[in-house]
């Protein structure tokens, strides 16, 4: 069985960059069903990166076609499918 593809990997995050942001950002191309920003366990700080589940495979192509290279608070980041862990 193969993982599913409507979650994406967002990279390159400003540290300022919030869950509702990053929410706010990729509903643009879609419907976001989860959102997480990794953080630090200790500090709590932003690692800089997160990711962004959506209802379909589709949306999430969207959002790695709308966003991949382009500006999130001042940060340029990246956008892929995530892979699974293993």
């Amino acid at each position: 069985m193969s993982a599913p593809q409507n979650k994406v990997f967002v990279g390159g995050l400003a540290w300022a960059t919030t869950e509702d942001t990053l929410r706010d950002v990729f509903s643009q191309a879609g419907n976001v069903t989860y959102v997480k920003v990794a953080t630090d366990r200790d500090t709590g700080r932003s690692r800089g990166f997160g990711f962004v589940e959506f209802e379909t495979e589709e949306e999430a192509q969207n959002a790695i076609s709308m966003f991949d290279g382009q500006e999130v608070d001042g940060r340029s980041v990246g956008v892929n499918i995530a892979q699974p862990r293993n």
